[in-house]
């Protein structure tokens, strides 16, 4: 089925308007798009998640024609974009090309799932896209950039549009070598923790990073970390219940017995 072009295409990213893959995702959109938007931080806000700057205002600057960077978060932007900037409400929200795969646990910091997820929230259609990569001075950004076309024109239309965001994940192969798109579950991914680092200015003041770390432990099947790292493309719908349903009648049961 041929999937018809569409008019009008919102983008938007958590590592800051002058990133590599934010240049490959609006090559993917006007693919797609007749008119493309592009609203996005001024700097890197990877690890925001869904925040939303409530204490402080905000700055845009025009960048270009329907370009704008913004002072504030990918939750920030998608809404200055949609409240402020777009004259017309976009058919499609779409947020990345982010450097580094998003899975597991990951989802839950990622700017660039967030900024989706804040689409979904204000009823626009919203997929998260990530490049996974093994090296991080060798980007595969021709992989997400060559078929991400193709797999959003397969996603749309099959009714995800307003009851879930679309999390897909591209392998670090090439293109070419790639599997086929997997429907995938979360699954746990490869975040173990959260570290923090002490470090000492040059004035003998103490400072902190932190830092995600992670483990290389096997992954269950039918997740999208298991078929990324196998070659495959993974898209996961997510929504907002995060509710534990496994544990939700246990713990009901274990209070009636008080």
């Amino acid at each position: 089925m041929t999937v018809a072009r569409l008019q009008r295409i919102l983008i938007t990213n958590d590592d800051g308007i002058d990133a590599p893959g934010l240049e490959a995702l609006e090559a993917v959109a006007r693919e797609l798009a007749d008119e493309v938007w592009v609203v996005a931080p001024d700097h890197d806000q990877s690890g925001i998640s869904t925040a939303i700057s409530i204490h402080h205002p905000l700055r845009v600057t025009a960048r270009g024609e329907r370009r704008f960077s913004v002072s504030g978060t990918p939750a920030d932007c998608v809404a200055m974009a949609l409240q402020q900037l777009m004259d017309s409400p976009p058919q499609l929200l779409l947020s990345g090309i982010n450097k580094g795969a998003n899975l597991g646990v990951e989802t839950l910091y990622s700017g660039t799932v967030g900024a989706a997820m804040t689409g979904l929230l204000l009823g626009i259609p919203s997929i998260a896209l990530s490049q996974y990569f093994t090296r991080r001075d060798s980007v595969r950004w021709d992989t997400a950039r060559t078929l991400a076309p193709g797999v959003i024109r397969q996603l749309l239309g099959k009714g995800w549009e307003q009851s879930a965001c679309l999390n897909i994940n591209f392998p670090d192969v090439p293109a070419d070598e790639a599997g086929p798109i997997q429907i995938t579950r979360q699954g746990a991914g490869r975040m173990d923790g959260v570290d923090a680092i002490e470090r000492t200015d040059f004035r003998e003041a103490r400072y902190y990073w932190l830092s995600i770390t992670r483990h290389q432990h096997p992954e269950a099947v039918d997740t999208e970390t298991q078929v990324v790292t196998q070659g495959g493309v993974s898209v996961t719908p997510l929504e907002f219940d995060r509710t534990a349903i496994s544990l939700r009648e246990q713990l009901r049961t274990a209070l009636q017995s008080i």
